[in-house]
């Protein structure tokens, strides 16, 4: 029974921690709002405030046998700073996984919203670090630098490359300045301009999700209509045995029809940019290449994401997937699909309405 106890105490964080994810994924709209991002700067500041207040402690105040005990084992007077600490990087971390989560549509994108996965699991056990001055500088620098990357967009209405390097800097310097302005100076601000070069070395590197860009929706089909504040194109419908999905993966297309990609994507409200849908055909000798780049507008606010479409004519059947991809090259979302020559059986239609 002690050992079962024992284990449950052990895993009860990282169940809590995917229960938590698994509710805001289910109550969480895919759009993100002015309030929840200023709520989110609020944490931000209460905890640096905290920091530089256990700074000013440590420098006139605190006893000095407190400094040989961890955290867990201190008055409580003294342990409430470190649990505040706790909740608002806990409070933090979960609310940037969500919102990279949101962003993130490939691979590369997720390494980075695994990385706060497994910051916000950590959390729950770092009760008797947060003691530790760099570590603690490092969690707040990045918490800064990742917050601003979504922050500043909203404010400036840009998604340019120039403002994720202008805010990740912003994040380390106002981080860096305020070690410096804290008495003593506790910790080392080192780690904290070295987490800044790795964000700027995995911006390239497609690694960074597109933020504040949250993918909607995207889908290929025929007969692209448009009217009446509605997009339709008509889709097949899945096999039966694929009950986990509504539309098939494959795609009949008859001789000489044009096929369309529709995609919707969120963006704030005064947001516009260009996103393009970049269509690729897989060769057997060559891989995968490109047969078309086309972009279009995007103007932020719908709260169902602003829809946008391209087409391509003369299909060679075979794999074929469609990027939505922003002006800088950072991937949005992947789609991919089988074409197929000919018609497909009318039962096996559906119209879909964006």
């Amino acid at each position: 029974m002690k050992i079962s106890i024992h284990l449950f105490k052990t895993y009860l964080p990282a169940i809590a921690f995917f229960g938590g994810f698994l509710w805001d994924a289910l109550t969480i709209g895919k759009q993100v709002g002015f309030v929840d991002l200023w709520m989110l700067l609020g944490y931000l500041l209460a905890a640096a405030a905290i920091l530089w207040w256990l700074g000013h402690r440590l420098a006139n105040t605190e006893p000095a046998d407190w400094a040989e005990l961890p955290p867990s084992q201190r008055p409580l007077k003294a342990r409430i700073p470190f649990l505040l600490l706790q909740f608002l990087f806990g409070s933090l971390f979960s609310a940037l996984f969500i919102l990279y989560f949101k962003s993130a549509n490939h691979l590369l994108a997720w390494l980075l919203t695994l990385c706060l996965a497994g910051l916000l699991v950590a959390n729950e056990y770092l009760d008797d670090e947060y003691h530790r001055f760099t570590l603690t500088w490092a969690l707040l620098g990045l918490c800064a630098m990742l917050l601003l990357n979504f922050l500043v967009p909203f404010i400036v209405g840009s998604i340019a490359w120039f403002w994720f390097y202008f805010s990740t800097a912003l994040g380390a310097w106002s981080t860096h300045i305020l070690r410096k302005k804290t008495p003593q100076c506790p910790g080392r601000a080192w780690p904290v301009w070295l987490i800044a070069a790795l964000l700027a070395v995995a911006y390239p590197l497609d690694i960074i999700p597109p933020v504040p860009l949250v993918k909607r929706d995207i889908q290929v089909g025929l007969d692209f209509k448009k009217g009446q504040g509605e997009y339709q194109i008509t889709l097949e419908k899945a096999p039966w045995w694929q009950f986990l999905q509504r539309v098939d993966d494959e795609i009949h297309v008859p001789e000489g029809e044009r096929l369309y990609c529709v995609s919707s994507v969120f963006a704030p409200r005064g947001l516009n940019t260009r996103l393009y849908h970049h269509w690729l055909f897989y060769d057997a000798k060559q891989g995968w290449v490109t047969k078309s780049h086309i972009g279009f507008g995007l103007s932020g606010g719908r709260n169902h994401g602003f829809r946008g479409y391209t087409y391509k004519s003369n299909l060679e059947a075979g794999a074929w997937k469609v990027h939505i991809e922003t002006e800088s090259g950072r991937t949005l979302a992947i789609h991919d699909f089988e074409v197929v020559i000919g018609n497909a059986e009318p039962e096996q239609r559906m119209t879909y309405v964006f």
